[in-house]
């Protein structure tokens, strides 16, 4: 079992109901196709949907141009696959992204992950005009008094509200200050950074327990699986995540050919092992082009189907 969180009973959708009751949550993500081809979408969904509570479709992530979260997260809920709509500041002003906002509740998309974005000279369009009219805090108030007061950033009421789950990001290491900062502005769940080193995230969980934040907000730690010794260099150069030395050591000590299925033995058993981990309320499995793997992860974690067919 997870941890049980505060979540209003009115709010809908799997992942909110495993937040609730306190059953070990399970997200995923898909990565949008960079062609006006929806295809690959509905394979992640149906690898994914009878595993996972929901998955996360990336807005654009990197910067680079794809089919749009909004539009994934539609085909994905046609699916049978419960989405999470990430929305990032980067691209749109407050009256789009409060557009979005009601868009998504119009439509039935249960949960939302807030972000500021990557910067566009990260991306594909370098030279692409960024808008950040909002930030991530500030996108986080404007869809609460959206939900819980039925007004926009303008004061003007709207009805009927939109209902869903709202969600941010964290690195899950250091002083969990900016985790409180956004717990408190209304992040029901929030998925973290890769973890790779279990102990160094325990310790990390003692001081967010600790804040009594666990019972405000679900604490899903990220986690994948890398296959490749060129994977394991573009990971170590990520900010906030750590590769422990036990961890390179063991990808580096197996055959070029053996890579791919040790990283993908260590990260179930990550999984495993933050399961065991107080105040946990679940895994986020990042492996965006590898979904098929998704399932012998959790299967090998002790995690079945959450659903049957």
């Amino acid at each position: 079992m997870g941890n049980p969180v505060l979540i209003p009973a009115d709010l809908p959708g799997r992942l909110a109901d495993a937040l609730r009751t306190g059953r070990f949550a399970v997200t995923a993500e898909i990565g949008p196709p960079r062609g006006a081809d929806v295809g690959a979408i509905r394979e992640s969904a149906a690898l994914l949907r009878d595993w996972v509570d929901a998955a996360n479709v990336t807005d654009n992530q990197g910067a680079q141009v794809r089919v749009s979260s909004f539009a994934g997260s539609v085909v994905a809920l046609a699916e049978g696959l419960e989405p999470i709509m990430q929305m990032t500041c980067r691209d749109r002003n407050r009256i789009a992204l409060q557009s979005d906002l009601l868009s998504a509740g119009a439509l039935g998309i249960p949960n939302l992950v807030l972000m500021t974005g990557d910067r566009p000279e990260r991306g594909d369009h370098k030279d692409a005009t960024p808008v950040f009219d909002l930030g991530s805090e500030t996108l986080m108030a404007a869809a609460r008094e959206l939900r819980d007061e039925a007004r926009l950033l303008s004061g003007r009421e709207i009805s009927p509200p939109p209902r869903f789950l709202l969600g941010a990001v964290d690195t899950g290491a250091g002083v969990p200050d900016r985790l409180q900062q956004k717990i408190d502005g209304g992040a029901e769940f929030v998925q973290t950074q890769f973890v790779f080193d279990v102990e160094q995230f325990a310790r990390w969980m003692e001081q967010v327990r600790d804040r009594g934040l666990t019972e405000r907000c679900g604490i899903l730690a990220g986690v994948g699986p890398i296959r490749s010794l060129r994977a394991l260099e573009f990971m170590a150069a990520i900010p906030g995540v750590v590769i422990p030395e036990a961890f390179e050591r063991r990808l580096r000590g197996v055959p070029a050919d053996r890579v791919a299925a040790e990283g993908m033995a260590a990260c179930a058993e990550t999984v495993a092992a933050l399961r065991e981990v107080p105040g946990v309320a679940g895994v986020h499995v990042m492996a965006v082009g590898y979904e098929q793997g998704v399932p012998a992860i959790l299967q090998t974690a002790g995690l079945g189907p959450v659903r049957t067919p």
